[in-house]
């Protein structure tokens, strides 16, 4: 059995070697997935899914991992990693590189083998899917989970409709029928309903069994005509439906060993239009077993219980079986290789409808598989009652075909009669080979007897046969276990089989053949000794010489001269005999040579086997009598030679025709005897003293054995740890010696390098001195370099100052020269400023002179006024009360001529702070242009504005004292005039002055007002600009502007003078900060030089 491990490979071969199943298992090869890293880790393999070909298959592990095995290209590939474990696979779609995976988040995707890519998630089950059926057209499919069944468009990938139950019936499995287009549900409660697919009408409802026959159903199957389902449960019993009538049709029972049913699977044949006949039955101990349901015979199983079956797969065509073991692993069978050996029956050629007490009998008689069926004339009632209570089954009617035949000596089992068997023998030279199996149990009469069977092989392996390998190296493990255990249940049998030498070779070709049943193996083994080994251990331990010389008589007769021959070179029957007869002609015959042989040996009188040993020596006279040494003589009777079975055969019967009676082998053997039932029979033909003084001297040698072993073991366990000890001593001393010249050659080491040591310290010494003498030399050069060092970097740090004084001083020349252009430049936009300004001033000038003009006319209107009103006040005397009223009149309408008038000069004065807003602005982003030059000019600007600070400070105490010289002269006037009043006016005066009184003090507050706002905007310009603007002035303010006209030209003057005094004081500071600077390094160089 070929073994391939896919590994990491995502494809590869599944196997390298043609493969050759065998005919005992049919296993062509079993498929790993092992893990890199890992030697007994492997990836569990969990479901598998054949195509509609029968050629390819899926197979999906619990890692998420799909493959595609491909047996007809025999390759694999890796076609998806879902990344999560399937509960279930399909590969029937109408596309057929398209396959459905079910997976454990309960969602079932559809991939495609070639791109690998997702063609649809399909989504809606609330727990895993079981199973995925898919319909013959591949248009729908149908998942199925314990609580629901769902039906898929598969060409939209669109849920169709949706099967709810109760949760305490649940869903057992839902399927399509093949060829219909009826979808077959089936529930926990053993009812199982059929809908039309296109309708999802219910067209149907098989009965439930009744309570005594149920058997919860777990596992379905259908033949492929859909008109026949077989269902299973918890126990060994299978109900066969018929579709067609809706009728449970029959019952089975499978061996007791079975006791539930997990998986149900048709064999598909060819030839059988689809009526399949051959069901896989998987139960619960891991072994599929094939029956045949209209026969009721085991065909044959697959699986062991080491290593049992989970799940499986058949292919459409019939040709291969994929199974997941328990260990994880793919097994993949040939059915063919497995139908070779099939122990299915021929139709009978002969019913007989038998009475109540035959029946009896022949039940008793030919009860071989286990599988019980009743025969009757007629129907017989359904075991259960419920809604088919008064239904009958017809379980099987045979038609009589004849005549009984008379001679029961030639009726066999299962109704097979001997001599139309041995008519159909002598017309085809052998039985056909699907049915010669059967045929030689029939022919055999075996009993079957399981419990002796058991009795004898709980006894264990015979101690003869222990060491069977050795001598018979089989390369089938399996094989060799079963040839063992059988010869071990000869040897229980009967004590003298421990002793036969030659048995083995007897009993293997029967145990090869029978390899999966051993017990009729055993007992086709034990028939054959009883039967056709007649006489064969009268002599024992020497061969049967009473039969050696019947052949030898028999050869005498037929043959002279060729036994003439033989004696002529001393060739013996021992010889040309023994060797043919004790290997049952198995090394001189072929397997198929052998099979035909023992077809016509089964079929015959024991006495056939002798017959046929002389009649293969007479085909073989040719050859025979041109061998003249006598070990070419033995070899051709150990060997296969070119030699016509069938002429043989001929040969055969005619010498058991024509043999005379007095030397003929019928005379001495006996007739056939089968095994009888219930107990083997008591083999004892044999000298049992010889047997029991062989099996005693022999007990007694193998006890002399065992202590001789002993004894030799001890003196070899004595002889090791003496050897042990003498090596553990002489390692020991050989240590010691070590040590010891380790620790001489340590010393060595040791006073060596301690001179080594003493030499190394005189010269680190002497070096260290050589060092000390040069360090001191390099040191005092180094002191040396370093003042001489120091004097240069002071004469370059000398020059490097003079070149950056020269540099300073020229970059301050050049800085002087620009400052100064910058100050021509700067007198220059002064005087052009001077210009405007002298030219504003003149029309300000104007302006104020016109304002003066006007406040004197004004003054002297007033003057005019009161002394008007002086003179209506006198003669307001005369009339109060009139003018009273009047002078009232004349000062509010004065005041409201005032008031406007004071508007509009505060219209004015507004309209005039913003526009000087607006050139503030401007002249800020001049400033912010012309930062640089402030920064240069920094010092100089300082001193402009302490220049310019007490200037205005002379002009504002200057305008303070023109504002006491005006309020002392108001007051005096005011004074004066209230002096020329006489009290009679001052009563007058106050009634018709308090207008005046309000509009003068608010004229004064808006004076005040704006003369603060033009002082507070002056002052704020002049520290910004450091120039006078002369646009700032309040021009409404007569002493204000005579002060300023005034002292003009005096501050213009003392400007120039201080500009050309700054400037020269500059000068003057810069030569005296780069005189300082030369001395202070002089002064510095001198220290360095002194010090």
């Amino acid at each position: 059995m070929q073994s391939t491990d896919i590994g990491p490979k995502e494809h590869g071969k599944i196997w390298h070697r043609k493969p050759r199943p065998s005919l005992a298992d049919g296993v062509i090869v079993n498929v790993v997935h092992g893990v890199v890293g890992y030697h007994s880790k492997i990836i569990r393999f969990l479901h598998v899914a054949f195509d509609t070909a029968g050629e390819a298959f899926l197979a999906g592990d619990h890692q998420g991992n799909i493959y595609v095995f491909d047996l007809s290209r025999n390759s694999f590939k890796l076609v998806q990693r879902t990344g999560q474990s399937c509960t279930a696979l399909a590969f029937t779609l109408r596309r057929k590189t398209e396959y459905l995976v079910a997976l454990a988040d309960y969602s079932v995707k559809c991939f495609d083998t070639d791109t690998k890519e997702l063609v649809s998630w399909m989504r809606g089950h609330e727990s895993a899917v079981s199973s995925i059926s898919v319909h013959g057209s591949g248009r729908y499919a149908v998942t199925t989970s314990s609580d629901t069944a769902q039906l898929w468009d598969l060409d939209t990938f669109q849920r169709k409709r949706k099967l709810n139950v109760r949760l305490s019936v649940g869903i057992q499995k839902v399927y399509f029928l093949p060829l219909s287009n009826t979808i077959l549900s089936c529930f926990k409660d053993d009812s199982i309903f059929a809908w039309e697919s296109d309708t999802l009408h219910c067209k149907y409802q098989l009965p439930v069994p009744g309570d005594e026959s149920r058997i919860n159903y777990k596992a379905f199957a259908v033949t492929r005509d859909g008109r026949a389902l077989v269902a299973g449960g918890k126990s060994n019993f299978l109900h066969c439906w018929c579709l067609n009538a809706r009728q449970l049709q029959r019952i089975i029972q499978m061996p007791p060993k079975v006791r539930t049913v997990r998986q149900l699977e048709f064999l598909p044949d060819s030839f059988d239009g689809g009526s399949s006949q051959v069901i896989g039955v998987l139960s619960q101990d891991g072994i599929m077993r094939f029956i045949n349901i209209q026969t009721c015979k085991l065909l044959f199983d697959i699986g062991s219980l080491d290593n049992g079956i989970n799940t499986l797969a058949v292919s459409s065509n019939g040709h291969y079986i994929a199974a997941v073991l328990e260990d994880g692993s793919l097994g993949i069978y040939s059915v063919r290789a497995l139908a070779q050996e099939l122990n299915k029956p021929p139709p009978p050629l002969v019913k007989v409808v038998a009475d109540s007490d035959k029946t009896k009998d022949s039940e008793n008689k030919n009860d071989t598989s286990g599988l019980k069926m009743r025969v009757t004339s007629g129907r017989v009632e359904r075991p259960w009652g419920g809604q088919t209570a008064g239904k009958k089954i017809q379980t099987r009617i045979l038609k009589p075909s004849g005549t009984i035949l008379e001679d029961k000596e030639n009726v066999l089992p299962a109704g097979l009669n001997k001599k139309r068997l041995q008519a159909l023998l002598k017309e085809f030279g052998e039985y056909p080979v699907k049915y010669r199996m059967f045929i030689w149990r029939s022919l055999l009469q075996l009993p079957e007897n399981h419990a002796a069977f058991s009795s004898l092989t709980d006894k264990g392996t015979h101690a003869a046969y222990l060491g069977i390998h050795e001598k018979y190296p089989i390369k089938s493990q399996k094989l060799l276990r079963i040839l063992q255990r059988v010869l071990s249940v000869m040897a229980h049998w009967s004590a003298i089989f421990s002793e036969v030498s030659y048995l083995p070779l007897l009993a293997f070709p029967f145990v090869k053949l029978f390899q999966n049943n051993q017990l009729i193996g055993f007992e086709v083994v034990a028939t054959v000794i009883i039967n056709w080994c007649q006489h064969w251990f009268e002599y024992f331990p020497n061969p049967p010489l009473n039969l050696l010389s019947m052949i030898e008589n028999i050869l005498a007769h037929h043959d002279k001269e060729l036994l003439q021959h033989l004696m002529k070179y001393n060739v013996t029957t021992q010889t040309y005999a023994w060797p043919l007869i004790e290997t049952l002609f198995s090394e001189v015959l072929t397997r198929e040579e052998w099979l035909k042989l023992f077809d016509n040996i089964f079929s015959n009188h024991p006495s056939f086997l002798l017959v046929a040993v002389v009649a293969y020596l007479i085909c073989s006279r040719a050859p025979l009598l041109h061998c003249n040494i006598k070990e070419d003589l033995e070899h051709f009777f150990h060997h296969r030679n070119n030699l016509d079975l069938s002429a043989v055969i001929k040969e055969a019967y005619h010498l058991m025709d024509t043999t005379p009676e007095d030397i003929h082998p019928k005379c001495m053997l006996d007739d056939f005897i089968p095994l009888t039932k219930g107990q083997y029979p008591i083999f004892n033909k044999y000298p049992k003293f010889i047997v029991d003084y062989q099996t005693q001297e022999r007990e007694k040698i193998w006890h002399e054995e065992l202590d001789y072993l002993k004894e030799r073991q001890l003196a070899y366990g004595m002889q090791a740890e003496n050897v042990k000890r003498q090596a553990e001593n002489a390692a020991w001393y050989r240590q010691q010696e070590l040590l010891r010249e380790a620790e001489e050659q340590r010393r060595k080491i040791l006073l060596e390098e301690e001179q080594k040591l003493v030499e190394q310290r005189v010269r680190l010494a002497a070096v260290k001195r050589e060092l000390k003498v040069k360090e001191l030399q390099v040191l005092d050069a180094a002191h040396r370099r370093f003042l001489k060092h120091q004097q240069e970097e002071q004469k370059s740090e000398l020059r490097r100052l003079d070149d950056e004084i020269d540099r300073k001083i020229a970059l301050r020349g050049m800085e002087t020269a620009a400052l100064i252009q910058d100050v021509e430049v700067r007198n220059m936009e002064l005087e052009t400023q001077k210009r405007i300004f002298e030219q504003q001033l003149a029309k300000e000038h104007e302006a104020v002179t016109g304002h003066v003009k006007g406040h004197l006319g004004t003054n002297w209107i007033k003057a005019d006024v009161e002394e008007e009103k002086f003179k209506r006040l006198l003669e307001m005397d005369q009339y109060p009360d009139a003018e009273d009223y009047k002078n009232v009149e004349e000062g509010l309408a004065e005041t409201d001529q005032l008031f406007a008038n004071m508007d509009w000069q505060a219209q004015m004065l507004h309209k005039q702070s913003v526009y000087n807003l607006d050139r503030e602005k401007c002249q800020a982003e001049l400033a912010r242009l012309a930062s640089e030059n402030r920064e240069r000019e920094a010092k100089l600007l300082h001193a402009m504005k302490e220049v310019e600070g007490k200037q205005w400070n002379e002009v504002v105490e200057r305008h303070v004292q023109l504002e006491a010289n005006q309020q002392e002269r108001a007051a005096a006037a005011d004074a004066h005039s209230r002096q020329l009043l006489p009290d009679e006016m001052s009563r007058a005066v106050e009634l018709g002055g308090h207008p005046h009184k309000n509009r003068h003090h608010s004229f004064e507050r808006l004076c005040d007002t704006r003369t603060k706002c033009s002082t507070n905007q002056r002052r704020d310009l002049l520290q910004s600009s450091g120039v006078q603007k002369p646009g700032r002035l309040c021009l409404n303010d007569v002493s204000l502007d005579s002060s300023v006209q005034l002292s003009l030209d005096r501050g213009r003057t003392d400007l120039d003078s201080k500009e050309r005094e700054l400037m020269t004081g500059v000068r003057e500071l810069r030569q005296k900060l780069a005189t300082q600077a030369r001395r202070r390094y002089s002064t510095i160089s001198l220290t360095d030089w002194t010090t």
